[in-house]
């Protein structure tokens, strides 16, 4: 019963933890082995939930109702979501051929530029020939690609009734996003990789944006978007994003050190390559910031110039700078995804 005979409200000390404790047994209920970060995720929308009543006025218990209510939802979508891919704890590799060659773009700091760098390869590769998909599996109010298609397309996968992934065209690479009406996305209500893949022809490159939360992906990449991570066949190739500062690579020591623990175990790939965006070289005194996970990538560093346009918008369904792109064309060259006659192709200047 929801904070029934309690004079506390969700504001005040006794009537967060009241509640808290409620929300976290209604979020058990939906399923017996439901992953802690999920249990969390639930509480969060259920107190979000109370929060948004209670300052509509609504009075008890009412608002303990709302809040249940909530972290019902959310925890049964995680549950169902969950106990249709693998098992968190597997430790098998995954097959990624259907994906073509997977690269998981990982920021190493807030506001890195993740978003950017991933568009940036999408857009390099698509308009090179090749068949890419896009995927953004961030929630949808955090997302760095929101409005990386013109249009939102009408194809629609629904792992469970209220998630689903949308299918859209930037040009002609394929983006799939991440789409919910519930408040809070749990780790787990994140698809397992295999309904990302579309019907039709397989993609060659599939690019996945990660940088909406590194720091959570690398404590516990086995769930949810970190899935992406995992080790495989073809082996993934991912792609660490840091600004040119000593804050950003400080951080990005820190997601390195979360993420060593598991590729250690075997379970995750390692991130291959560094880029820098928004600088040509390094400032003066940075790179020496480096610790020593960050400090063995820093020699094939990628550096991607600063675009003031590019910066104030974001990404948008407009094709990305050619220098940008440019920055980046050696890195996918020398990954063999690039054929020959594109290693000094000058572009379309235009929209894709």
């Amino acid at each position: 019963m929801p904070l029934v005979g309690t004079a506390c409200t969700p504001s005040e000390p006794e009537g967060v933890q009241v509640l808290e404790n409620e929300l976290a047994l209604v979020a058990r209920r939906a399923w017996r082995r439901l992953q802690a970060a999920d249990v969390d995720a639930a509480v969060d929308a259920g107190m979000l939930a109370a929060a948004i009543k209670a300052v509509d006025g609504v009075r008890r218990p009412a608002f303990g109702e709302a809040a249940h209510a909530a972290a019902a939802d959310v925890a049964a979508a995680a549950a169902v979501i969950q106990r249709q891919g693998l098992p968190p704890g597997a430790a098998a590799p995954v097959d990624w051929n259907g994906f073509g060659l997977v690269i998981p773009v990982l920021a190493g700091s807030p506001g890195a530029g993740a978003s950017v760098f991933t568009a940036l390869m999408a857009d390099a590769l698509q308009l090179a020939h090749r068949n890419v998909l896009l995927i953004d599996p961030a929630d949808p109010p955090r997302s760095g690609l929101a409005i990386a298609a013109r249009s939102d397309g009408p194809w629609l996968t629904k792992p469970h009734p209220q998630v689903h992934i949308r299918f859209s065209w930037r040009a002609h690479a394929l983006v799939a996003r991440l789409e919910s009406a519930l408040p809070v996305i749990a780790p787990g209500m994140v698809p397992p990789p295999r309904f990302w893949l579309p019907q039709g022809p397989r993609p060659e490159i599939t690019v996945v944006d990660l940088g909406h939360d590194p720091w959570r992906v690398a404590a516990h990449p086995l769930l949810g978007a970190g899935a992406w991570l995992r080790r495989g066949t073809p082996a993934p190739l991912p792609v660490l994003v840091v600004r040119p500062s000593r804050p950003s690579l400080l951080h990005a020591e820190q997601v390195l050190a979360r993420l060593e623990r598991w590729v250690v175990t075997g379970a995750v790939s390692p991130p291959v390559q560094l880029v820098v965006m928004g600088a040509k070289r390094w400032p003066a005194g940075v790179a020496g910031a480096a610790g020593r996970r960050v400090c063995a990538l820093l020699e094939s560093a990628v550096f991607v110039p600063h675009d003031p346009e590019l910066a104030a918008s974001g990404v948008t369904g407009a094709v990305t700078p050619l220098r940008l792109r440019q920055a980046i064309t050696p890195l996918l060259s020398r990954w063999g995804l690039l054929p020959q006659a594109a290693r000094g192709w000058q572009g379309m200047k235009g929209r894709p």
